[in-house]
């Protein structure tokens, strides 16, 4: 791939799909063009630049249908090995370290992820085309995900159509079916059991494993003191998208690929995301300033309308999280 591709391509060898061979017979087959590795330029290039098949066909001197077959090759490879070592919910131990290294940053005991979504343009079916339309009018897939502390994605949806609202999106994902088989770990904090949690925006429902802010206008001091806190650590779900956006162009614009495959083109994305960030590799400042330009003008992400759905064990956990808080750090108010 030469200059044309911002990471070193060697580093991608430890993470693009090889069928199963070994080093020592991908290093023969390099010697006789490895489709594999041919797959893996056509896709990483795809993803990276958003260029039509024919662009990369010409780029490459093969037909836009090899493109299109490699391209095909490179994701389901992907998605059928690489994405489950690179994407998943996380072990007990893995969830305590989380939960720490959230606790050290931003002061909220037993946080886990933080949950959001973002939407991805696609080139929707004439049939289906209002189904696609998200509330700013442009046809999408919602990226539903939940990221750690590390920009890291450990739990993805992207398969709804843009119409969907944030809280439909997360009631039928199999995140909400297994939410009862994620790490606990509960925690006596200030008389309440609290297990691990994840942290959200109004737009999701409150339970006992998926904490969001006070959303009335009249709330006391320590009530809004919660929503800061909870604001800033939910920054770090904001910075993994505009990160996964800014890397992977193929996320911004509507390609040209049929509507069946683009979820598995953008779980693709997420898991290179992952790589990336394993591999502390960074983004270019560039890329994501054109990223807030080009969402602020031309592609402005949808806002979502609040849930009302709360639950008792949810109330009660929030309760005991907004006394904890007051208690231990310092009252503080939300940057508007």
């Amino acid at each position: 791939m030469g200059g044309d591709f911002p990471y070193d391509a060697r580093l991608f060898c430890k993470a693009v799909p090889r069928d199963g061979k070994s080093a020592e017979a991908r290093s023969r087959d390099r010697a006789r063009a490895d489709p594999a590795e041919h797959a893996s330029g056509h896709g990483l290039v795809q993803t990276r630049y958003l260029r039509e098949y024919r662009v990369v066909a010409n780029q490459f001197g093969v037909h836009k249908s090899t493109v299109l077959k490699f391209m095909h090759a490179f994701c389901n490879g992907m998605l059928s090995s690489v994405i489950h070592r690179l994407i998943k919910v996380p072990t007990l131990d893995e969830a305590r370290g989380t939960a720490s290294s959230f606790e050290k940053k931003f002061n909220i005991p037993q946080v886990i992820g933080c949950i959001d979504s973002t939407h991805i343009p696609v080139l929707p079916p004439s049939d289906r085309y209002k189904d696609f339309v998200n509330l700013k009018g442009w046809p999408s897939y919602v990226l539903q995900a939940v990221v750690d502390d590390s920009y890291r994605f450990w739990n993805i949806n992207c398969t709804m159509p843009g119409s969907c609202e944030d809280a439909s999106v997360l009631q039928g994902s199999t995140l909400y079916e297994q939410a009862t088989l994620l790490p606990k770990d509960p925690k006596d904090i200030c008389g309440t059991s609290v297990g691990f949690f994840l942290l959200g925006d109004p737009a999701y429902p409150l339970t006992d494993w998926l904490m969001k802010d006070y959303s009335s206008t009249h709330i006391t001091p320590q009530e809004e003191s919660f929503n800061a806190y909870l604001s800033s650590a939910r920054t770090t779900v904001e910075t993994a998208f505009t990160r996964l956006k800014s890397r992977w162009r193929v996320l911004q614009k509507r390609s040209d690929f049929h509507f069946t495959f683009s979820p598995k083109v953008i779980a693709t994305c997420c898991a290179l995301h992952n790589f990336c960030e394993i591999e502390y590799e960074t983004v270019n400042q560039t890329w994501i300033e054109e990223l807030s330009d080009f969402e602020a003008c031309k592609q402005p992400q949808p806002a979502q309308p609040p849930s009302d759905s709360s639950s008792a064990e949810g109330l009660e956990v929030r309760a005991a999280l907004t006394q904890y808080l007051s208690q231990h750090f310092p009252l503080r108010t939300r940057k508007l």
